[in-house]
């Protein structure tokens, strides 16, 4: 079994049913996600790929806020996609919004959209749980266009936080193997330089998440 195989598995084997309350839960501590979504600003026509979509709730947002864009996402587990599907039809945007199966450090959009670049790739609370981040990284903004900007949210050191909240949540975290990523603003202005792209990089809420934003040049 490869390992992206191994860890479609994992994740559906997670998911199979906490898919079904995934939002209602979430939505207490994945702070930011709305944050992320309000600057994505795409332009009419832009395309826009979300890493890691999970029920497609994120997609499903932009969608209704952005209804001049076209949005795509992949993730690994198929009974995540299972639900994005069904809430995608749901909400009226399939024509709109589609979503496919891949793994994060790897995907070809190419051959799953028929499309190479985008204007816009997001990833909310998505690289604290991939042990191979910075591949995530490096392939995402891989897929972007002249100008592109890729978004990222995640959880934060919680520097402004009382000091017994940070191993509280770390534990908790860890029950679902996430694993926050103190490296990234380091690997990020690392990625930017390499790249000629500027960086934002903020951590709202006290510290709790991380937010970086990463623009192409053109």
């Amino acid at each position: 079994m490869t390992g992206a195989l191994a860890a479609a598995g994992a994740m559906d084997r997670m998911y199979r049913h906490q898919r079904h309350i995934y939002d209602a839960t979430r939505k207490y501590y994945l702070l930011g996600r709305d944050l992320l979504i309000d600057r994505l600003r795409p332009q009419p026509g832009d395309a826009v790929l979300e890493i890691g979509c999970g029920t497609g709730r994120n997609l499903i947002r932009a969608a209704r806020q952005y209804p001049q864009a076209r949005f795509f996402g992949i993730d690994i587990s198929g009974e995540m996609l299972a639900t994005a599907r069904g809430r995608i039809a749901q909400a009226g945007l399939s024509a709109q919004v589609q979503v496919a199966q891949a793994d994060a450090t790897s995907f070809e959009t190419e051959k799953l959209f028929g499309r190479a670049l985008f204007q816009r790739v997001f990833m909310s609370y998505t690289i604290s749980m991939i042990p191979r981040w910075r591949a995530v990284l490096e392939q995402s903004t891989a897929s972007l266009s002249d100008g592109g900007e890729l978004l990222v949210i995640d959880f934060g050191g919680q520097e402004g936080l009382p000091g017994w909240f940070r191993p509280v949540l770390r534990k908790w975290l860890s029950l679902f193997h996430v694993m926050p990523r103190a490296e990234l603003e380091l690997e990020m202005t690392v990625l930017a330089d390499r790249k000629d792209a500027s960086l934002t990089f903020e951590r709202p809420y006290r510290g709790y998440a991380q937010y970086a934003k990463l623009k192409m040049p053109g």
